[in-house]
């Protein structure tokens, strides 16, 4: 039995390979057939089907491949409802003879298990504090798969808003540890005493920290400053929305684009 929508599944397949009536018609002839473009026409408005050496150049024509799938002809759910109540109890006990002899069951895909690492999660949040945290012993060591990328080393909490909304108050990033960063890239520094995540800019007079949250101002990095590079943010793990909704994020190392809805962070990965 052909799907009803017969006519503007071909009219559609037509379309998109921009041909007229006129033209299909013309390829029709092409395949032997005598075709006249008032009968295409009425195909597309179900008045009328082709016979069986017109429908198969069509799906030719129309690099329709799978004619099955595509007009649904003869589907499971189909051809179950054509059977009466016991014709259905034969066809579910012939079903359940052919699971149970083993020989026509569908294999299971195989889930590749990624290997679970420790990583050191530092106690102390990053833009408060002493800066020295790698060096501090007072982190913790935590478990994690290939939700964190393969490259992070360590990892350490947001402390405050200035990061917002890439950023939470309260949540891990993961960071590789790194001496250097590129432009436009987010790492962790130490600045003159301070610990902070913030996005790297370098300017002709020299270097920004560059907050996402655009209350906060841009920090100077003057040339009596001491900034040293702890790493780069390749990874975060998020925390609760005021819903207590879980959110996920990808690997990413700048500031990408994001689209902020209420309560909901949605971030797209860049290339490193």
């Amino acid at each position: 039995m052909i799907n009803k929508d017969f006519g503007s599944i071909i009219s559609s397949k037509r379309k998109e390979h921009r041909l007229s009536q006129p033209q299909l018609a013309a390829l029709m002839g092409e395949h032997g057939l005598d075709v006249k473009a008032h009968s295409i026409s009425k195909w597309e408005k179900n008045v009328n089907l082709p016979n069986v050496m017109q429908f198969f150049a069509l799906c030719e024509i129309l690099e329709i491949t799978d004619i099955n799938k595509t007009f649904q002809i003869g589907n499971k759910e189909n051809l179950f409802s054509r059977l009466n109540k016991e014709g259905q109890d034969k066809a579910i006990e012939y079903i359940n003879l052919l699971i149970k002899s083993g020989m026509y069951l569908r294999e299971e895909p195989v889930i590749y298990q990624f290997p679970r690492r420790k990583l050191s999660l530092f106690d102390l949040p990053v833009s408060a504090g002493t800066g020295q945290f790698l060096d501090s012993d007072r982190f913790s060591e935590i478990e994690v798969g290939d939700e964190v990328a393969a490259s992070a080393d360590f990892g350490v909490r947001v402390a405050g808003d200035s990061m917002e909304p890439l950023y939470l108050n309260g949540q891990i990033i993961w960071i590789h540890k790194q001496d250097t960063l590129e432009e436009g890239e987010i790492g962790i520094f130490f600045l003159d005493g301070e610990a902070y995540v913030k996005k790297y800019h370098q300017t002709d007079s020299g270097i920004q920290l560059i907050s996402l949250n655009s209350k906060y101002s841009p920090i100077n990095v003057s040339s009596e400053s001491t900034l040293k590079t702890f790493g780069k943010v390749v990874y975060t793990v998020v925390v609760q929305d005021q819903n207590g909704q879980e959110l996920h994020r990808e690997n990413f190392s700048r500031h990408s684009c994001t689209s902020l809805f209420p309560l909901i962070i949605v971030m797209i990965p860049v290339s490193q």
